[in-house]
């Protein structure tokens, strides 16, 4: 048996979690085939789903998702990935539309459903210019339930479309050595950034809910997501092997017939000890 003198490995595998136990809000539901729809491809839906267990900041964590965004290119309008310490726990939400089911329509907005102290990732779909958002699809990083902001990540392409029918593969990573969140999106590396969490945005406590929101508009896409693997660590991440990974094809059925993968992504540095047997999500 193999030990590890640098490190201590405390979860390869957090069960609850892989099990899809999540606090489902408004239109979110179970899939048979383990995700969870957030929205159906209908008008004015919103959906939200955490996770009943919190994430630790104090710890080395990557979280790897398949998220859906539909498959009409005029669809909208996106989901977000969210950690937050709202006073409303698993009942917090923010307004439909735009701002995801996370934020608020208008920045200088103080009042109405917002999430905070948050962060999130989001998935947009859709051109709203009191977001900032540029005239295609985009991933953006975004803090205490507000959806504008003045980065994005496109691929470098003005016809950067995410809802292609296809799963991407999404990756969440957070160093607390480093204070680093590093987001993955099909392979590549779409956000980073240095924040002392826990202090600058969660006060101190370094227990957050986390999971993801959704909505859509007048204009609507079918949006769901797939827990593929979490993987937690008390350890320096320097200490961590760099290798590279294959993510798994995988088929999810939805309705309207089978889904695969946009991209195969492979993280050239992802930690060896993540290289543990994924979460099979079940077909019919």
């Amino acid at each position: 048996m193999r030990t590890f003198t640098l490190c201590l490995l405390l979860s390869a595998l957090l069960p609850a979690l892989a099990r899809g136990q999540y606090v489902l809000l408004e239109d979110a539901i179970n899939l048979d085939n383990g995700c969870i729809q957030l929205t159906p491809d209908i008008p004015y839906s919103r959906g939200i789903a955490y996770n009943k267990t919190k994430l630790n900041l104090n710890t080395f964590f990557e979280i790897d998702f398949d998220i859906y965004l539909g498959n009409k290119e005029e669809g909208a309008d996106g989901i977000t990935f969210v950690m937050h310490n709202d006073h409303r726990e698993f009942q917090a939400m923010g307004t439909w539309g735009e701002a995801m089911g996370y934020g608020r329509w208008r920045q200088e907005y103080a009042t109405g459903n917002f999430i905070s102290p948050s962060i999130a990732v989001e998935f947009d779909t859709y051109y709203n210019y009191t977001q900032n958002d540029p005239d295609w699809d985009h991933v953006a990083y975004l803090e205490n339930g507000t959806n504008f902001h003045t980065k994005f990540w496109s691929d470098n392409r003005n016809d950067f479309n995410l809802e292609d029918n296809k799963l991407h593969d999404f990756r969440f990573r957070w160093d607390p050595e480093k204070q680093l969140i590093t987001v993955f999106l099909d392979g590549k590396t779409v956000f980073q950034g240095k924040r002392n969490l826990v202090k600058d945005i969660f006060n101190g406590n370094a227990e957050v809910i986390w999971g993801f929101t959704a909505s859509t508009g007048r204009a609507c896409n079918q949006q769901l997501f797939c827990l593929k693997r979490i993987t937690q660590y008390r350890l320096p991440s320097k200490n961590l092997k760099a290798v590279r990974p294959a993510v798994p094809r995988l088929s999810i059925p939805v309705p309207g017939g089978a889904l695969t993968h946009n991209k195969a992504g492979t993280h050239e540095d992802a930690p060896e000890a993540i290289l543990g047997e994924p979460l099979q999500l079940p077909t019919r």
